[in-house]
């Protein structure tokens, strides 16, 4: 792992609030929004969805996801040049009764303390997205591959 980017993928990932997640629908593949909070021991993405969202029904049909995290674009930078993570896991949904369930619970409203009430909903559930590899592009020829051991390095350091 290149040490020199994890400032930039530490920068990306608290700054960005918002991620693209793909999944398979019916065999086809579909890309939805999610908010994302991180856990803090981590590289698990966490995430709160609803069972009416065709997403939801994916992840359970099929765990295997993509995430994407990418920088807000700015004046003077390509969009190709835009910083940008793509997550490859898998989602694993967090039952209540769960051990690490208050800790993804808490990571989640901390980053989103207005969702609190969708708690109280019982069509919502937590879904933990366990990396399995990464590709961070920093911009131009920026791009470097991670596994989920180094992301969760960069992350707790």
């Amino acid at each position: 792992m290149d040490p020199s980017i994890a400032p930039a993928i530490k920068r990306l990932l608290a700054t960005q609030r918002i991620a693209s997640l793909g999944t398979l629908h019916e065999g086809e593949p579909h890309v939805s929004m999610v908010p994302f909070a991180l856990l803090p021991r981590g590289p698990d993405f966490v995430i709160h969805v609803s069972a009416l969202a065709a997403h939801t029904g994916d992840m359970l049909a099929n765990p295997k996801v993509s995430l994407l995290v990418i920088a807000i674009e700015s004046e003077g930078v390509p969009p190709q040049a835009v910083a940008r993570i793509t997550v490859q896991g898998e989602a694993l949904r967090i039952p209540h009764e769960a051990a690490i369930y208050p800790e993804a619970r808490e990571a989640y409203l901390r980053r989103f303390p207005d969702s609190a009430q969708m708690f109280e909903l019982s069509d919502f559930s937590l879904f933990a997205i366990r990396a399995r590899t990464c590709r961070f592009v920093g911009g131009f020829a920026q791009a470097r591959s991670l596994t989920a051991d180094g992301l969760a390095t960069i992350l707790a350091g």
